[in-house]
């Protein structure tokens, strides 16, 4: 039996992005300290709002809900129904398949708090869930801490072919093994691939054949970049009963000091979402969920010129790495980057401190996404200039810590 203390332990949020402000250097004094290398100070972990602004309009939302008083604060726990009748209508519109306001929609604190609700309502002691590596962190961690027995799913996404190159026949084995969940992200987080119309049909097809509940999350599905197609999983066959879509304004939207998300798909499953949340945290922030009533409702041309602007990151950045002789695949939406990196004289840990220490560049290590111990996520949602300046000092760092480097031992 797994004692309270390790499940906990097995969270493990050290290294999680949003946490480098409390992380300790660690000894090392055996490896050579080098010359901090000049540049702005760039924070790759989450995307910077100043860089990027929060959509027009959203404060003048808060100041209504605030202005709203109590009908606004105290609202049902899954949220304020108007605002859920508004969404599920831009929901429906966005992924193809009705969305019942009523009884299939639930706002969140923040898609975090929607996954969390999720995977509590879905894994219990013992249950297999099928996980993709690389994918967000927090899948294996809440899996783990609610007792599910993880089967891992390998993702090629490194051979940039059409698809986020899932493993489907292992995917296949996994429904077979009696993995009762199928998690993953699309885009994926943390490499910004999409999955291909025939790899949704296959996920789609197998859930439904083995009775397999889905939680897709679709955190960066609005930021599309050129020529991309993209298939929503629940209009693409898969049984309404057994899959629950998590979705939110906070990146792509620059949103997330709002605390805001949503899930919906199946009722029974949304049900037992809101019962947690009752306890755990009431409801999604009562003032701030009226700045929902933004979200889809962004001047015109403003997703377009977002999705311009972060293009235009992307591409910078994938030349300073390629350049450099980085594996690294294009994002196909999203504002992840998963460069993988050269051999170096010193672990994946060290290395990300001392970017911090020698470089003013904080990343997250790959590890917080599989067994990923030679690769970094970047948030590149930042100013432009500043995160290619940032990423040149990644190169410069890597360079001196090499294995060949003898300076670096």
């Amino acid at each position: 039996m797994v004692s309270v203390a390790d499940k906990f332990k097995a969270l493990a949020v050290d290294d999680a992005p949003g946490q480098e402000g409390r992380q300790q250097v660690v000894d090392l004094s055996s490896i050579m300290r080098g010359d901090v290398l000049p540049g702005r100070r760039v924070d790759f972990s989450h995307g910077d709002v100043d860089a990027h602004p929060p959509t027009p309009g959203a404060e003048a939302a808060f100041a209504a809900g605030f202005a709203a008083g109590g009908s606004q604060a105290y609202t049902e726990y899954r949220g304020s129904l108007d605002i859920r009748a508004q969404l599920a209508d831009h929901l429906a519109a966005f992924t193809g398949a009705p969305v019942d306001a009523a009884e299939g929609l639930l706002l969140t604190p923040g898609t975090q708090g929607a996954l969390f609700l999720a995977i509590a309502a879905t894994v219990g002691s013992g249950d297999k869930v099928a996980i993709v590596q690389p994918d967000y962190f927090a899948n294996r961690k809440l899996t783990a801490f609610f007792g599910g027995e993880m089967i891992p799913l390998k993702m090629d996404y490194l051979s940039e072919g059409a698809g986020a190159g899932l493993d489907l026949s292992a995917l296949r084995e996994a429904f077979q093994a009696g993995a009762k969940v199928f998690l993953f992200s699309n885009p994926n987080n943390p490499t910004g691939a999409v999955y291909s119309a025939e790899e949704i049909a296959q996920i789609a097809g197998l859930a439904a054949e083995f009775g397999v509940t889905v939680i897709a999350d679709q955190l960066y599905s609005r930021l599309q970049y050129s020529g991309q197609t993209y298939t929503h999983l629940r209009a693409a066959g898969m049984p309404s009963d057994q899959i629950v879509t998590i979705m939110g304004p906070s990146k792509t939207e620059s949103l997330s000091g709002f605390r805001l998300g949503v899930a919906f798909g199946a009722p029974d499953i949304i049900a037992r979402m809101e019962q947690l949340q009752a306890i755990v945290s009431l409801r999604a922030p009562g003032y701030n969920q009226a700045v929902l009533r933004t979200w889809f409702n962004e001047p015109g041309g403003w997703m377009a010129g977002r999705i311009r602007v972060h293009e235009a990151i992307r591409d910078d950045l994938l030349k300073v790495f390629r350049d450099a002789g980085f594996a690294t695949r294009t994002p196909q939406a999203g504002s992840y980057l998963f460069p993988t990196l050269p051999e170096l004289a010193v672990g994946l840990r060290d290395f990300v401190r001392l970017l911090r220490e020698q470089a003013g560049v904080i990343v997250t290590p790959g590890t917080e996404f599989g067994p990923h111990p030679s690769s970094i996520r970047l948030n590149y949602s930042q100013d432009h200039a500043a995160a290619v300046a940032a990423a040149e000092r990644i190169v410069q760092m890597a360079e001196r810590y090499r294995t060949s480097a003898e300076s670096a031992l």
